[in-house]
């Protein structure tokens, strides 16, 4: 900051102790794996997350899986970013890029230094005597798409930490034009695909690992995700009015101290336990420290742009409604009033305990009810947008840009009613309607425009959308992320309209029949690896006669090996349980099967046969280690194969029996379930696409 006043070496010092804390963090990171994959136990993260037994893979990522680590995580990619905004801004924005660098900095301090003194969540904390093995990683998460699913959110929340700093930079600076916007879209580009890949990855977790059959829940930190992702979605949209027409300046400051600060919100909810949720690491001291963070960015930001209000009035008007800056206008109305709905369900629960002194939720179908209306008008605006030309589209035009994809609604919407049950639900059938009116309208524009080049330059139309794509990155990125929602949506929509469930229990030789397919029983399975009990049921799926699918839903009981509960087989049944699901997959439909085992008769003979240990380890065992202490550990080592040895047999024994208990088959038909995942991986690409950097021309590097 005092390099604002003319002495450029202070920047200089400061962009390279920002390097120096890049590299820190790097260090950090390293030390802490480094314990994680030698098992070394000496450090608290690492006796608490980790076991001797726990796979390599899960080793290396069950440092985010705890308070200390996600902080130190989200330290990392902090020093990794930073480090990058300023390597690409080293020649430009000398005004303001000293205020975001001191923005990135006050964000890195308040993190390292919660960790330093946060209480509970330094990830260096030793701890002595030094146990023999730790915990081990929560069962639930040892998955490979949820240990994946922390870092891409916690990258999406961190890169918004750039614009917001340049932002503020910015407002201080009073350089209130676009060239701040044109230095950190990327990284709003970045943030915003790393959220996608983060909601995504929790969606496909929760569909194949929980065992409900679902992939949303509106669960309080699912929510927490996705209000930073619509923000950030209206931010990208709208910064295209004030590059392009000099508009929205305002609005557009708002929207990035908004989207950040909501990323810190659910930092927060994941740390604080105000909330109950799956996903939440319970109670913590840090909670409190990030609403005074929150309070301090939105009161501080909210006076800048006050503050600056003289300057930041807007070149232009909007000239009509019937306008392209109109049209994202309303879409960003949209996306505020979606992320408005699921602030107020996820909060509803502490507002109405504030307000009555009672705590109440609100379910699923609360947030379906109000969300989907709004989602379907997006998907609308979403094919209109593109057509829609700056500053006003005349009636000409709007009829040559509209009408095709209006005859094609209405072919959709015919056949639909004709040849499926999409009549049966509303809300779905109209979503497949607009559709196929987006799809089109993004199919004729990229048409259109090629048939031009091709006019213009020759070649082939295929090469003519590739040239054109390529010299206009951020526009085709686009037209390719709306298809991807687009298809998203159509399998949201398919799925939950006409899914059909059924809960049945069934004897081994019994067959239940659900829509076009019969579902046979054919026996239990039982096994025990080195972490749980993997109770199952072998299914034979055949569809119209015809042999469909083989598959073995299990449900894995998990020994509890804090110490908390005495060990022993039964101790099995006290830790956490989950379930793998049986499943195929398919662009029409998935069929989709989970088991609730009958474990009664087995945890009896568990018990028995705990009763028979501990009897031994109390007449046989304890005497000899009271007379001679140092055969402790020996006595421990054949402790612990006696009692795997036991459990084996107890596993053999309840196999043999042929125990004929009945279970409980959950059976899910759900239609074009598989087009969510495809759609998310279009419009993935598609942002990847119009974030990946053009190759300027050589004269305009020589110029630059």
């Amino acid at each position: 900051m005092i390099g604002t006043r003319g002495d450029r070496r202070w920047v200089d010092s400061s962009r390279y102790a920002v390097y120096a804390f890049g590299a820190l963090m790097v260090v950090c990171v390293l030390v802490v794996e480094h314990a994680f994959l030698t098992d070394d136990f000496s450090f608290s993260v690492v006796a608490t997350h980790s076991s001797i037994e726990t796979p390599a893979f899960y080793k290396f990522t069950a440092m985010w899986s705890s308070q200390e680590g996600s902080l130190l995580l989200w330290s990392f990619i902090l020093g990794i970013v930073s480090t990058i905004a300023l390597v690409s801004t080293r020649h430009k924005l000398r005004d303001l890029v000293p205020w975001a660098t001191a923005v990135m900095m006050g964000v890195a301090t308040f993190f390292t230094g919660l960790m330093l003194l946060g209480g509970d969540v330094n990830p260096f904390t030793t701890i002595s005597p030094v146990p023999a093995d730790g915990t081990g990683l929560n069962p639930l998460l040892q998955h490979p798409s949820m240990i994946i699913h922390p870092p891409m959110l916690y990258t999406g929340y961190v890169s918004l930490t750039v614009p917001f700093a340049f932002a503020i930079g910015a407002l201080i600076s009073r350089r209130v034009d676009a060239a701040w916007i044109k230095s950190t879209r990327g990284f709003a580009l970045i943030a915003w695909t790393f959220l996608s890949i983060g909601i995504i990855l929790g969606s496909r977790w929760s569909y194949t690992e929980l065992g409900w059959g679902g992939y949303w829940a509106w669960d309080p930190v699912e929510n927490a995700s996705v209000m930073p992702w619509l923000i950030t979605t209206a931010y990208i949209h709208s910064i295209m009015v004030q590059e392009k027409r000099g508009m929205l300046k305002v609005w557009n400051f708002s929207l990035i101290v908004a989207s950040f600060s909501l990323a810190l919100l659910g930092t927060f909810l994941v740390r604080s336990g105000v909330l109950q949720s799956i996903h939440a690491f319970g109670d913590s001291t840090v909670g409190p420290y990030f609403l005074s963070l929150i309070g301090i960015i939105l009161i501080g930001s909210t006076w800048l742009i006050i503050s600056r209000l003289d300057i930041l009035r807007s070149e232009r008007r909007i000239d009509s409604l019937a306008s392209r800056e109109a049209v994202f206008l309303i879409n960003n109305l949209l996306l505020i009033a979606l992320c408005a709905i699921v602030f107020w369900g996820t909060f509803f629960p502490i507002i109405s305990e504030l307000l009555t002194g009672t705590r109440s939720t609100l379910a699923g179908p609360w947030f379906d009810r109000y969300t989907t209306p709004v989602a379907v008008v997006l998907v609308l605006f979403t094919g209109i947008g593109p057509m829609m030309s700056w500053r006003r589209i005349s009636r000409e035009g709007a009829k040559r840009v509209f009408t095709v994809p209006l005859i094609a609604a209405a072919i959709a919407f015919v056949l639909l009613l004709v040849f499926t049950d999409a009549a049966h639900s509303f809300w779905a059938l109209l979503i497949f309607t607009l559709a196929a009116f987006t799809v089109t309208a993004l199919a004729q524009e990229t048409w259109r425009a090629a048939a031009a080049r091709k006019r213009s330059v020759g070649g082939s139309i295929f090469a003519s959308i590739w040239s054109n794509a390529i010299r206009n990155r951020r526009r085709y990125g686009g037209y390719i992320v709306h298809l991807g929602l687009v298809v998203l949506l159509i399998g949201i929509a398919a799925s939950s309209s006409f899914e059909t469930k059924r809960d049945v229990e069934l004897t081994p030789g019994q067959s239940t029949v659900v829509d076009d397919y019969q579902v046979t029983y054919v026996k239990p399975t039982l096994t025990r690896n080195k972490q749980a009990l993997v109770f199952g049921a072998d299914l034979k799926v055949n569809r119209n006669g015809e042999p469909f699918a083989t598959l073995n839903p299990t449900r894995q009981y998990h020994q509890v090996t804090d110490g908390s509960v005495p060990r022993g087989i039964a101790s099995y049944f006290e830790g956490e349980a989950t379930s793998e699901v049986g499943l195929k997959a398919g662009l029409r439909s998935d069929f989709w099967t989970s088991v609730e085992p009958n474990t009664k008769e087995f945890q009896r003979r568990a018990k028995l046969a705990d009763g028979l240990f501990s009897a031994f380890m109390r007449e046989k065992v304890l005497p000899v280690v009271r007379k001679d202490p140092s055969r402790a550990a020996e006595a421990s080592r054949g402790a612990e194969k006696l009692l795997n040895l036991t459990t084996d047999k107890v596993v053999a024994g309840y196999k043999s029996d042929d125990i004929e208990a009945p279970v409980t088959i959950r059976v899910i038909v759900s239609p074009m379930v598989t087009w969510i995942w495809i759609g998310a991986v279009i419009a993935i690409l598609g942002a990847l696409f119009a974030a990946w950097p053009s190759r300027k021309p050589k004269w305009r590097r020589q110029a630059t």
